[in-house]
């Protein structure tokens, strides 16, 4: 296997371009203006500005967003003193999990310094270049000296991750098992096995966090640090005791607390039955832990164990820290990482370990269930709210203690910029969340067996978007809820097979299609279907819209909703629109589920439905009727007719609608193209509603789009039904469901208010 490994690795790293980072560039330069701006003469101007007021360097240059990674690869991983060309793999890695965890740009710099002054020096050289210092693997005791210095020294965020990332996601698990476990902990006896940079600062941490330092036991490679051994360092002679214990054994026992941040198998059995009732076991060394969890289990059954490795539970892996500290570090301009600060990020990574865990975690995991306890006492390293929890804080801290040179007013504001950096969907979806919120809105969800629901109905009724209908048998869906450690207040339950309704709308439904060739056998069949019902709870006014299809295929959604719910009497036509969501870009497609081969009549309506959409999400659409032939290139076949018939009965429909057509694809989105060879066109390369001629077409391009343009998928949105209906896909997500509500929840708002009613004629 580690062969294997070895030769994944190797093969991953040489791959080209070898390596794991490139240097990108933000902004065009491809003409000769886009060069005078870029360089001479253009330059000069942000050149000026930042020499009258250096703090406009984050304003006009990278350096806001740009930390660097330092090393000089004394202390690499478990490597040791490999020499920093070595150790340039491990601060590239560094480098991309700044990027990926907090979009934050990183220049790794592996220095030829292993006199700590010349390596003081040097970092102070290129301090201008970055707004923030991530130490990395510098041995002890020079890491302490180093950071010190430099935090004096410089006026920009300096931070050893060796020792104050660990330290800071070694106490946000310990202080959850401390109340797991009913401990205090300015009570329980804390043992380190280690004495570097990693167990220091984690002491350091936990004594600001109410432990005391006569509880507080350090042990190195030579035993118990006491007074009585005349080989300590300055930082291990603070945590010295006064005592005649000698080995790890001796002072392991009758402790709570055993936190192991030095090598492997240093721990045995017998220790840990020495020590007290359901000890707290992180025994972090990596990859090989202190003691094995599968041992520490055997030897004390109801112990709390946290590791480094994340093939076990309870990972403290240091990515939960170092990206987002600096990330509200950098965002709220801190001069410094200060104890304030990290106490903070601890306090936030405890509160986020005992919330609801979302789907994507899940799905990340490969779980059915993460909820707080024994087993789960930290965030998973892939849990994307950990940003939306930390950086905030860490803001907040660092203005609250005067080290933010940009404090952040609107914490509130800040955190959906941070979910906009993460999940650009957010920028969408965001509008849609607020105005939802608090409006009361009831929609039904006829899959009301499905975990996926449940967990969904939880967190819209957490974040007030709706309250939520769950049709099933109530027993069954509350079982799953107790499973998953959640609560249906605020939740409706309802039984299509026992509602006392069902008679009566079985009847309804019956009137309104016995001509169309409904009995009342069938009416009252399709009444206690799960669908029935809920489309039926819709057309009588009892919910406000429906989301369903997570277990059924498409059509079996829409047909009954389309039979029982109806068309709106104002559109000739359902059809159904996906919102694609680029970095800077919204493209609005339709239709790319419902109609197989529209018609003129059809495709005009469906312009109009996916221009209604567009703009209700808040944009002014731009229509490009799609097609193989551009502008009446071959204007003879029937499909280009077809395109020019509909554009012309929407011109008449809706004269303020701008729309072109027919037309190929780029000439649609490329702005360069259009005003090369269609000047005239009114769309000019940049539609944000793109209408395909078919339902082959569109549906390949939403997918194509999806998986290998890097867009995010909403939808599909259906317009066109008489009350909201939407239609998720089987493969859902929970976070899919929750946005789909947001949409469904907001159609209905605009059903009701005329305010708010799409202008797009339809």
């Amino acid at each position: 296997m580690s062969t294997n490994r070895k030769k994944a690795a190797l093969r991953y790293h040489s791959r080209y371009p070898a390596g794991k980072i490139a240097v990108v560039p933000t902004k065009p330069l491809h003409t000769q203006w886009d060069l005078s701006l870029a360089y001479t003469p253009g330059v000069a101007d942000p050149c000026r500005e930042i020499h009258a007021n250096p703090d406009k360097a984050a304003l006009y240059t990278s350096r806001g967003n740009l930390v660097a990674v330092v090393t000089n690869g004394t202390a690499v991983l478990g490597l040791g003193d490999i020499g920093p060309l070595a150790a340039k793999p491990v601060m590239e890695g560094k480098a991309n999990l700044f990027k990926r965890f907090a979009d934050i740009d990183v220049f790794d710099i592996e220095l030829d310094a292993r006199d700590p002054d010349d390596f003081i020096r040097v970092v102070k050289a290129l301090a201008p270049t970055v707004g923030g210092i991530n130490l990395e693997d510098v041995k002890a005791p020079d890491c302490f000296y180093i950071e010190e210095r430099l935090t004096e020294e410089l006026d920009i965020p300096v931070f050893h991750d060796d020792q104050h990332g660990t330290s800071i996601i070694t106490a946000a698990a310990l202080l959850n098992a401390c109340e797991l476990s009913d401990r205090n902990i300015s009570d329980s006896k804390i043992v380190f096995s280690g004495a570097g940079a990693a167990a220091i600062a984690t002491a350091k941490l936990l004594e600001r966090l109410g432990a005391t330092r006569e509880n507080i036991w350090l042990c190195d490679s030579k035993g118990v640090v006491r007074n009585s051994r005349d080989n300590l360092n300055a930082q291990k002679k603070e945590f010295a005791q006064d005592t005649d214990l000698e080995t790890l054994a001796d002072a392991v026992q009758n402790a709570d607390v055993f936190i192991g941040l030095s090598v492997a198998d240093v721990l045995s059995q017998d220790m840990v039955k020495t020590m007290a009732a359901q000890p707290l076991i992180f025994a972090l060394a990596n990859p090989d832990p202190e003691i094995l969890p599968s041992l520490a289990r055997e030897a004390a059954p109801d112990a709390i164990i946290a590791t480094g490795r994340s093939d076990f539970p309870n990972q403290v892996n240091n990515v939960l820290g170092f990206p987002y500290l600096f990330r509200g570090a950098l965002d709220c301009g801190a001069t410094r990482f200060n104890q304030a600060m990290m106490v903070a990020a601890v306090d936030a990574l405890a509160r986020l370990a005992r919330a609801d865990v979302p789907d994507a975690v899940l799905r990340a995991y490969r779980s059915d269930r993460i909820s707080f306890g024994p087993e789960y006492i930290i965030p998973k390293p892939l849990d994307p709210r950990v940003l939306l929890w930390v950086a905030p804080a860490v803001a907040k801290a660092a203005a609250d203690t005067g080290v933010a040179r940009a404090p952040i007013a609107d914490i509130d504001a800040y955190r959906e910029q941070l979910e906009r950096r993460v999940d650009h969907s957010w920028m969408v979806l965001r509008p849609l969340m607020n105005r939802a919120k608090g409006k009361g809105s009831r929609i039904v969800f006829p899959d009301g067996h499905s975990p996926r629901i449940v967990r969904a109905a939880h967190i819209l009724v957490e974040e007030e978007v709706c309250i939520p209908i769950l049709l099933g048998r109530k027993e069954r869906i509350e079982a799953i809820a107790a499973d998953l450690g959640l609560s249906l207040d605020g939740v409706e339950v309802l039984n299509p097979r026992t509602d006392d309704r069902v008679p009566e709308m079985a009847e309804q439904l019956w009137k309104k299609r016995q001509r169309k060739g409904v009995t009342q056998v069938g009416a009252r069949r399709t009444v206690r279907s799960a669908v029935g019902f809920a489309s039926m709870l819709v057309a009588t006014g009892h919910a406000d819209g429906l989301v369903g299809g997570l277990d059924t295929p498409y059509a079996e959604t829409v047909r009954p909703a389309l039979q029982i719910i109806g068309r709106d009497p104002n559109v000739s036509r359902v059809s159904g629109v996906y919102c694609m969501i680029f970095q800077d870009r919204r493209l609005f497609l339709g239709d790319c589920t419902v109609n197989v081969d529209p018609d003129a009549q059809t495709l005009a309506q469906i312009a109009l439905n996916t221009a209604s959409v567009a703009e209700s999400l808040g944009h002014k659409p731009k229509v490009a009727m799609l097609s193989y032939s551009d502008f009446g290139e071959h204007g003879d076949h029937d499909q280009a007719k077809r395109i020019q018939q509909a554009i012309q009965q929407i011109r008449k429909e809706a004269p303020d609608l701008t729309i072109d057509g027919e037309m190929h694809a780029d000439t649609a989105v490329n702005p360069d193209k259009a005003e090369r060879d269609f000047s005239f066109s009114g769309v000019q390369g940049d539609a944000n509603v793109l209408i395909f001629p078919n339902l082959t077409s569109g549906n390949i391009a939403y997918k194509l789009l999806r998986e290998l343009g890097g867009a995010t998928a909403l939808g599909p949105v259906l317009v066109g039904l008489n009350a909201p209906v939407n239609v998720l896909a089987i493969s859902s997500k929970v976070s899919d469901i929750v946005n789909m509500t947001a949409i469904t929840v907001n159609q209905a708002l605009d059903r009701t208010s005329p305010s708010t009613q799409a202008s797009v004629k339809g």
